[in-house]
């Protein structure tokens, strides 16, 4: 039988109709026939040529790169080159122990810090710590290059910072610090209390030069009865063998049967002063302890305690002496 032209026709298309055909017919490679790199992928693709440059920029750049290099070498300034010198007066105030550095701003925007005797008002300011005198509502700020400690001394510490014969002494509780301290006046062996110290010269110069008459307190336990006019005869004068001494104030704290507990205040520092006053009375202590000197109390310090002093404190005992 004789196939129709139509089967005949759509074998020889269905035959011939293969993407080896269409790609021949088409023009495109086969993919065995394409050309790869020697990496196994398909060739790379050729670069563009960058423009070529103008001759005036060339020229800029070797300008610039010229002005570059001929800078004299040396060392950077730093940032702060050209401020005025010394610190913040807010950082001073608060290393000082003021509050923080926002705090001691609102201090100045409150116009209470003075600078060399002249109110503050605006920040930005800068002083010298160890040169400009800082005080804040009339006190005296101490920077960080003084020290001030108030020491409960017990009994049977010598009243040095060093002992030839190796007792127990001041130096002994203020051990591994940078600077020397001096102590501020003298408490004999056998009385304890408050005793100062610090590396400020003419501070303690001052706090112990009978010109200045700073007060001292002291308590003292004595054997009664006592007389009412005792605190009279005290404040009046008792003749002591190096001449008169006299008490600024004198009154009982404490009474339990024989047993008294007085409070004796004076200016003067002469040695033993105040048990010679009592003992030349005829009431002889038996336990004496310095509660204040000046405006430092002794509190409830415990015997032994070493603590630095508040700013506050610094600034009333250097109003007391007028620095």
């Amino acid at each position: 039988m004789r196939s129709s032209g139509r089967n005949s026709n759509r074998n020889y298309r269905g035959a011939g109709n293969s993407r080896d055909d269409r790609q021949q017919s088409s023009g495109r490679p086969r993919p065995e026939e394409r050309r790869y790199g020697s990496g196994g992928g398909p060739a790379p693709r050729k670069k563009r040529a960058a423009p070529a440059r103008s001759r005036e920029y060339d020229a800029q750049i070797e300008e610039r790169n010229r002005a570059r290099h001929d800078k004299p070498a040396g060392p950077r300034l730093p940032k702060t080159f050209g401020d005025q010198e010394g610190e913040r007066l807010q950082k001073v105030l608060a290393r000082a122990g003021l509050g923080s550095r926002r705090a001691c701003e609102e201090l100045i925007d409150q116009a209470r810090v003075e600078v060399n005797g002249k109110i503050v008002t605006s920040q930005g300011r800068r002083v010298d710590a160890d040169k400009d005198e800082i005080r804040v509502d009339g006190l005296t700020v101490a920077t960080q290059s003084h020290l001030f400690f108030a020491l409960n001394k017990p009994v049977g510490v010598v009243s040095s910072m060093e002992d030839p014969d190796g007792r127990q002494c001041l130096g002994d509780y203020v051990q591994n610090r940078e600077t020397r301290l001096f102590h501020v006046g003298r408490l004999d062996t056998d009385t304890e209390g408050l005793i100062l110290l610090t590396n400020h010269g003419e501070l303690a110069h001052r706090l112990t030069h009978p010109k200045y008459g700073v007060t001292k307190g002291y308590l003292a336990a004595i054997q009664g009865p006592i007389p009412r006019d005792l605190g009279k005869r005290l404040k009046a004068g008792v003749e002591l063998e190096d001449g008169y001494a006299r008490a600024d104030s004198f009154r009982v704290v404490q009474n339990t049967g024989r047993n008294y507990l007085v409070e004796v205040s004076l200016h003067e520092g002469r040695k033993h002063i105040v048990r010679r006053m009592l003992a030349e009375a005829g009431f002889p202590v038996d336990k004496l302890v310095r509660t204040r000197f000046g405006p430092i109390v002794l509190g409830d310090q415990k015997s032994g305690w070493l603590r630095r002093m508040t700013n506050t404190e610094v600034g009333r005992l250097m109003r007391e002496v007028g620095l």
